[in-house]
């Protein structure tokens, strides 16, 4: 659910040094390549130029990735691979080209919103951030104030401040839910508490609920079911004794044993070529073998896209009906998007759940609170405590079924998390010792994201023992 071949063609890390940018271009001249632009699979793409610091970008879906200027109509994507902009007999732009392919513009009368540039509009150099209890809405959250949580206004300002002023860029939003009650709501650039934003990753633990689900509501006999059972239709490659042992818990723990692990560039489940294949789910399980079924915990995308499918199967409907009739429908989550079709025709949307952040917040409070909400035990208790204890480790952090379990530590104090995270810093931590959910959303693609930085520095520090004594 990370990226695809032609994206990466457009990628750059969102920044770069001037000092490496031999060719000077002015905002302006940026504008020219403005438009809406053919891409891959019969979609489309944009590029805008920015205000704010004259950088191009190109706009995949709701993700911006910059690109860097190299020689007239040339810019280079993180791979110092060039995009080159092709102009008419009469010199205007009519399209790019890049890794040979040719793209045509569609439309060249686009506007851009000021908004999508700044975190805040109309800010000045004297800016104050002012609190504002978070406001009811009928999404079944209650909210609250600041008073009496033990949360430091004074850092969460100091926060804000670094979020308006640039000094953390592409925060989308942050959420905190504190003893049950959302006190801190922020959202910026042309977010808000409305808009639907990207999950990524963060899917994962979402296909994990509706695992827990189906296996509670006897659709899924066992989560030590075999996975070859429920595609009896596909001719595998590759199969092996060992393949056909890989349970349904082996793809909640990314413990398949499968070829492909996403920190492993010689892995043949290259997650590039698994979203531009025809069938995800065939690419997975065609995969040759090498570890034995939960062995060692590689990173695989292709484990939670046969998982979901696998539900589709046991349930007889598809995964984003099922999660609108049972997870969606208890916690009161209306407005989402799902296109949960693992073929080519999602390479650039990944199968990924778009929320606004505070339903986010409510998935990780349903958590929290060990899959009760508003009396409904929505996921059973003993689902959600295992989800959440350590059953591998991934990329050297404890792993649960599909979602991390990380800790930050801050002066020397460790605070353990559980979260539920994806590429561009989008993360739902739940904190179970503060009885604390946070949630942030960002923009920070393929790049480091501020997202645990802002916890460890303005949000945790508040409960810090060795601060509390001095």
């Amino acid at each position: 659910m990370k990226k695809t071949y032609l994206l990466l063609l457009l990628l750059l890390p969102l920044y770069y040094g001037n000092s490496q940018q031999k060719f000077k271009i002015t905002y302006e001249q940026l504008k020219e390549y403005e438009g809406v632009y053919e891409y891959k699979n019969n979609t489309t793409l944009q590029i805008a130029a920015s205000p704010k610091d004259t950088i191009l970008f190109a706009i995949i879906n709701d993700s911006k990735y910059a690109l860097k200027p190299s020689e007239k109509d040339v810019f280079l994507n993180m791979s110092q691979e060039t995009v080159t902009f092709l102009r008419d007999q009469s010199s205007g732009i009519n399209g790019y080209s890049s890794d040979g392919k040719t793209f045509k513009l569609l439309n060249k009368k686009v506007v851009f919103p000021k908004e999508m540039w700044y975190p805040r509009l109309n800010v000045t150099k004297d800016y104050k951030y002012v609190y504002q209890q978070p406001k009811k809405d009928l999404d079944g959250l209650v909210t609250g104030t600041l008073d009496n949580t033990g949360l430091d206004k004074t850092l969460l300002s100091e926060m804000m401040q670094k979020i308006v002023d640039g000094t953390y860029a592409n925060v989308h939003s942050v959420l905190i839910i504190k003893d049950g009650k959302l006190v801190f709501e922020e959202y910026f650039y042309d977010n808000n508490k409305a808009k639907l934003h990207e999950l990524r990753s963060a899917t994962k633990s979402f296909v994990s609920a509706l695992t827990g689900i189906a296996i509670d509501k006897g659709l899924i006999k066992d989560k030590t079911e075999t996975v070859l059972s429920y595609f009896p239709d596909y001719t595998i490659k590759n199969l092996t004794d060992d393949k056909k042992q890989i349970t349904i818990e082996n793809l909640l723990t990314n413990q398949s044993g499968l070829d492909c692990d996403v920190s492993n560039p010689k892995a043949e489940g290259n997650e590039t070529a698994m979203n531009n294949s025809d069938d995800w789910v065939q690419f997975t399980l065609d995969l040759p073998m090498v570890d034995v079924p939960g062995g060692k915990g590689m990173y695989c995308s292709g484990n939670p896209i046969t998982l979901g499918k696998i539900i589709e199967r046991a349930t007889k409907m598809p995964l984003p009906e099922f999660a609108k009739q049972t997870l969606f429908k208890d916690l009161g989550i209306k407005n989402f998007k799902w296109n949960f079709k693992p073929d080519a025709s999602s390479a650039e949307t990944f199968c990924q759940v778009y929320l606004n952040s505070r339903d986010m917040a409510k998935f990780g409070l349903l958590y929290l609170n060990k899959g009760l909400w508003n009396g409904k035990q929505v996921v059973s208790k003993n689902w959600v405590e295992q989800s959440l204890a350590k059953h591998s480790v991934v990329q050297g952090v404890n792993y649960g079924y599909l979602w991390w379990l990380k800790f930050l530590t801050v002066d020397g104090v460790k605070y353990n998390g559980k979260a539920a995270q994806g590429n561009g810093g989008q993360k739902i931590y739940i904190w179970e010792e503060q009885n604390m959910i946070t949630v942030i959303t960002g923009g920070n693609y393929n790049s480091q994201s501020p997202s645990d930085e802002l916890i460890q520095k303005y949000i945790l520090p508040s409960f810090n023992v060795k601060k509390a004594a001095n």
